[in-house]
């Protein structure tokens, strides 16, 4: 009986230690994984005052104008720390632009700009699938900013200016390639994920945000 029983704590003892085992590599899996996109990727948050429709229609006039501005100087970016150094080396002209827009539309709304590491739920652009999690972003707050979101990612180019149809350009499809690992590509790649890969990306997720 004795015997028996030390068999069983035995197995116990080795079960526990091989799911330990997996879920620190799925862990650190994910964690690796999700360091890899978010290094790769510069995001757009820009929060609207409010939910009503006038406040929902200048949040979308300050994104045309943003994306206007900063495009052209975009197209020459290779990495995404020459773009955050690009945008803080214009953070006052994109303020500018942003209290532009608002006052030429008869608000008085403060607005907000920072970049930070903000939340971004899971998002699709086309053959391409980003995981939620946290992502550096340039973040534009209009008034109390309350209202709906808008995102987008501005590095690589992503952005255009229809956000219902939102997808990736050919050359930033290429960027992604070049800076991303084969796995990393895969799995955020719909016409290449597998079922498979299709867990690993869900993993990715559900590790991100432990």
């Amino acid at each position: 009986m004795l015997k028996i029983k030390s068999i069983s704590y035995k197995f116990l003892i080795l079960f526990f230690i091989t799911l330990l085992f997996i879920f620190i590599s799925a862990h650190s899996y994910s964690k690796t994984i999700f360091q890899s996109l978010s290094n790769s990727f510069l995001r757009l948050h820009i929060i609207a005052n409010s939910d009503t429709t006038e406040d929902q229609v200048l949040k979308y006039k300050i994104r045309d104008e943003i994306l206007n501005y900063i495009t052209p100087y975009f197209s020459h970016i290779n990495s995404k720390e020459e773009a955050i150094q690009l945008l803080e080396n214009n953070m006052d002209k994109i303020h500018t632009i942003c209290t532009n827009v608002v006052s030429s539309n008869g608000y008085n709304y403060p607005v907000k700009i920072d970049i930070n590491n903000s939340y971004f739920p899971r998002k699709t652009y086309g053959q391409i699938t980003l995981p939620e999690g946290f992502y550096d972003a340039l973040k534009i707050e209009i008034g109390s900013s309350t209202g709906q979101n808008w995102w987008c990612v501005m590095f690589p180019s992503l952005c255009i200016l229809d956000s219902s149809n939102c997808k990736f350009a050919n050359y930033s499809d290429e960027k992604i390639k070049q800076s991303l690992g084969s796995e990393e590509y895969s799995l955020i790649s719909d016409s290449e994920r597998s079922n498979r890969l299709k867990i690993k990306f869900k993993l990715v997720e559900i590790f991100e945000n432990l």
